[in-house]
């Protein structure tokens, strides 16, 4: 029996990593909730050092930067008016860096990431954040259906433990492998880091 092929590669539809020189960064959702909240991430400090990398790689070169930041329940979840909704300070948003805000894990749904990053002008994406299974997963599936091409950054994501229907709990890491393989069969190119980008 041969070996498993993904949906991109039986389809020929693969494509290489993006070049950070010719695509978008696109930071999801990195907000205090997810270190401090009761949403905190088990990698969130390793995930974040990958993305200051990004950050600073793409800044370096002037490359596009869009963040997502998530508009959550006030007084709850990723309060929009508390500490616990505000980004992380060591990957927040230049002054000249777009902000996209949402309120559903995709961020393309109701809002203007879509006629932002036309106006961009960039088809390819490099997509990292939180939280793997979650936001980045709804929102890299529907940039497939924009047309988009997406290159997602392994370390440059995380998720949480979460409960399994027989009672029992998925680790973190399982959820964020299991989820970015996923994405690798149809959705996006998978890189392991940033230091894997030109």
């Amino acid at each position: 029996m041969s070996a498993p092929k993904t949906m991109l590669q039986l389809t020929g539809r693969g494509y290489s990593p993006a070049s950070l020189a010719h695509a978008t960064l696109l930071v999801i959702d990195v907000q205090e909730e997810y270190r401090s909240g009761v949403l905190s991430l088990p990698g969130l400090d390793a995930a974040v050092a990958e993305i200051a990398s990004l950050l600073a790689a793409a800044r370096g070169i002037g490359s596009a930067v869009v963040h997502v930041k998530h508009l959550g329940v006030p007084g709850g979840l990723l309060d929009p008016q508390g500490e616990r909704g505000q980004h992380l300070p060591e990957v927040a948003p230049l002054e000249r860096e777009i902000v996209v805000e949402k309120r559903l894990p995709n961020a393309f749904a109701g809002t203007e990431l879509h006629d932002r990053l036309q106006a961009i002008g960039n088809l390819d994406l490099i997509v990292c954040g939180f939280m793997t299974h979650s936001s980045v997963s709804t929102t890299v599936r529907a940039a497939k259906d924009y047309g988009y091409r997406c290159t997602l950054v392994d370390a440059a994501c995380a998720t949480r433990d979460l409960p399994t229907l027989d009672g029992g709990v998925i680790s973190a890491a399982d959820m964020h492998r299991i989820e970015v393989i996923a994405l690798a069969d149809n959705f996006a190119c998978v890189v392991p880091n940033a230091r894997a980008l030109s």
